[in-house]
């Protein structure tokens, strides 16, 4: 008789415990059916908030890329890049990324796009709103492709209001990856190595990204609107004949591309983007599988519930849960190795810069002297060939960890490539009396803006005058439409290094 009590409470300790477990497990598959469920989100839903409405984890996540709000000078830390895009808008201001927060934020506030004062002045075309908005989907949907790459940039002011947000990504409807850029999918089809129809999803979990992350160029394009005659500056990738550098080189070269003839030297010039996809192709991640989201959107979990985070950003913010899923070593061995990659990249990459700039000068003092054409055209080459390559590898920012090899090979050719460039040039110079010509000092950003002729306090003003007038009234007509998103915006202070 005196054991009944002793098995009875031992039942009890065994039993509830089991309860309370299975009551967790329902309550988990409860909420992951919910989350399963698609929610209603109306189409072309370009606020992120409504969205989060469904999928707070995500949401939250999203937000915390307001944390990278520091402003990263790149000009002031290599004045040499200033000469390198004399007479070309770079030269003015240029920044490193922050987070997608702050994307279209960046896009509106830099001196790059000017300061216009209506919907058709300014210098630059629609096609600069590309990757910073859902409302460009939505726009091309709703104006078609051409008419959305025709035009000023100021002309969707009032109308791109959102920045980076759940509607690049995912189809409102089924919530699955979707790709929203034509041009994407024109390149695949291009490059011909991943057709748009073979396409899986892990593939999508790069290839959303390669949506903006991606070198580009605006193709002119004309077309007929109601028998008016128009030019569209078409978003276009130069993958027909492969990825890699000296291929996309190719296709430029035959198709008689130039972004900008320089302000000094005259050289026809390439203007690299950002070729992260490109890079990330190449290398040894991409080789094994693993996708953009793997690194940059790692999984999370809170109960029993598995999300992928949105905060995207550094996978070194977050090595635990990144990179060392494949990688032996602890948190600090592994950023001390990469680290140690970033500084042979930053000693190439300045040694480019300084070689190329140097190059840009000389082939000025060359005209200066009366050089011919024919006498410049073989250095010219030379600096523009170089100067491809160096922006290939430093416009793309991850790129010296996504394919750290083919990154220092392609610096190691624009270091070459300039050297080539500069012992021609000395053998003009040299016919023209000017052998020990020396290149004038570019070493701040203040005497490299000022050596091309920039006049930054004009330039200033101008964009202050612009963000106090018509940047306000473009989210005050985009609020009144149903547009704009407040939250998107809250807490946003402007920062420029300007």
């Amino acid at each position: 008789m005196k054991k009944s009590p002793i098995i009875f409470t031992l039942c009890v300790l065994v039993t509830v415990p089991m309860v309370l477990l299975t009551m967790s497990i329902r309550e988990n598959k409860a909420e992951q059916q919910a989350i399963g469920a698609v929610p209603a989100i109306k189409e072309n839903e370009t606020r992120a908030s409504e969205w989060g409405k469904h999928y707070p984890r995500q949401y939250d996540t999203y937000m915390q890329t307001r944390k990278s709000d520091e402003i990263g000078d790149v000009l002031k830390d290599d004045p040499a890049i200033v000469v390198l895009w004399a007479g070309y808008a770079f030269s003015k201001d240029y920044n490193k990324p922050r987070g997608h927060y702050y994307a279209l934020e960046d896009n509106i506030n830099t001196l790059r796009t000017g300061a216009p004062v209506d919907k058709k002045t300014g210098p630059q075309p629609t096609a600069c709103w590309t990757c910073k908005s859902p409302d460009v989907p939505r726009l091309i949907k709703r104006d078609g492709e051409m008419e959305f790459f025709t035009g000023k940039w100021a002309k969707y002011g009032d109308e791109v209001v959102n920045p980076i947000g759940c509607g690049d990504c995912h189809d409102s409807k089924t919530m699955k990856l979707t790709l929203t850029r034509e041009h994407l999918k024109r390149g695949l089809d291009a490059e011909g190595s991943l057709k748009v129809a073979d396409i899986t999803h892990q593939d999508m979990r790069s290839l959303v990204c390669a949506q903006c992350h991606a070198e580009y160029y605006f193709k002119k394009t004309e077309w007929e609107d109601k028998g008016e005659k128009k030019t569209a500056a078409v978003v276009t990738y130069p993958w027909a004949k492969g990825f890699s550098p000296e291929q996309i080189e190719q296709y430029y070269d035959g198709y008689g591309f130039t972004d900008w003839t320089h302000q000094l030297s005259k050289a026809p010039m390439l203007k690299a983007q950002h070729p992260d996809y490109e890079t990330f192709v190449t290398g040894v991640h991409a080789r094994n599988g693993l996708a953009c989201a793997d690194c940059h959107m790692p999984y999370m979990r809170e109960g029993g519930v598995k999300y992928s985070s949105h905060k995207v950003g550094s996978p070194l913010d977050n090595i635990g849960n990144t990179c060392l899923n494949c990688h032996k070593g602890t948190e600090k061995e592994f950023k001390e190795t990469v680290e140690l990659k970033l500084a042979r990249k930053n000693e190439l990459a300045r040694q480019a810069t300084d070689i190329l700039a140097r190059a840009h000068l000389e082939a000025a003092k060359a005209w200066e002297l009366g050089a011919t054409e024919e006498e410049m055209k073989p250095a010219l080459q030379d600096i523009r060939a170089g100067q491809w390559r160096w922006d290939y590898a430093v416009a793309g920012h991850g790129a010296f960890f996504h394919a750290p090899e083919e990154t220092l090979r392609t610096l190691a050719n624009a270091i070459s490539k300039g050297q080539d460039a500069r012992l021609k040039l000395r053998i003009v110079l040299a016919k023209h009396n000017a052998a020990d010509y020396v290149a004038p000092d570019f070493s701040t950003k203040e005497k490299a803006q000022t050596l091309i002729g920039l006049d930054m306090p004009k330039l200033i003003e101008e964009k202050k005058t612009f963000l106090n007038t018509l940047k306000q009234e473009w989210f005050k007509e985009s609020e009144a439409k149903g547009l704009y998103d407040p939250a998107s915006r809250k807490d946003m202070v402007l920062k420029t290094s300007y």
